[in-house]
């Protein structure tokens, strides 16, 4: 049975916010950048909406058409992004929890750590609702996108949070850079990359 996926509009956002929210609660990273339990239910969806306005204003958003999943996709120039006026990683932290210096540090490590010198298509964020899990929604709309790739001869790259999650996309085709980011005191997140296949 196939996953009928369609593009997020605006209109989607609370849905794509509440699952990034929910389905990033329990996560490594997420819990790194907050790591009082309490104060992750009250503030992680802040970080949540900021990265998903961000990927509508410059991407695009996938969603599975029952809304149990979502993948935010990026469409990254070869060039490296040059920062234009206000460092992008202190606004996201004043916006987000402005006493929470970890916001910035995992945006700064994110941006060095981004392979550039080819267009590729990076899949920033992917968010299946807890009680969906295991249900190949997340593989789908992963293969979405990579389907293009291998039809434009395009690269794709991501960070996963986990070493559990690295099997689910060596599956897909991607390979650990051998470059993990290792966050401050905290956990590993594993840089992977995709070749197009022909």
């Amino acid at each position: 049975m196939g996953v009928a996926i369609r593009a997020a509009g605006e209109d989607d956002r609370e849905l794509v916010v509440r699952l990034l929210d929910d389905a990033f609660q329990d996560d490594p990273v997420s819990g790194w950048i907050f790591p009082d339990a309490e104060y992750r239910r009250a503030t992680h969806h802040r970080l949540m909406a900021a990265f998903t306005d961000a990927v509508f204003a410059d991407g695009r958003i996938d969603l599975a058409e029952d809304g149990a999943a979502c993948a935010l996709w990026l469409s990254m120039p070869p060039e490296a992004h040059a920062a234009d006026g206000e460092d992008e990683a202190v606004a996201l932290r004043e916006f987000v929890d402005p006493d929470n210096e970890r916001v910035e540090t995992i945006v700064r490590l994110m941006e060095e750590g981004h392979p550039t010198g080819r267009a590729h298509e990076y899949l920033w964020m992917i968010a299946v609702a807890p009680g969906r899990q295991g249900e190949g929604l997340g593989a789908a709309l992963i293969r979405h996108v990579l389907e293009r790739c291998d039809r434009e001869g395009l690269p794709a790259y991501l960070e996963a949070s986990s070493e559990r999650s690295t099997k689910l996309y060596e599956r897909l085709g991607y390979a650990f850079t051998d470059t993990a980011l290792d966050l401050p005191d905290g956990p590993r997140m594993y840089p992977m990359w995709r070749e197009p296949r022909s």
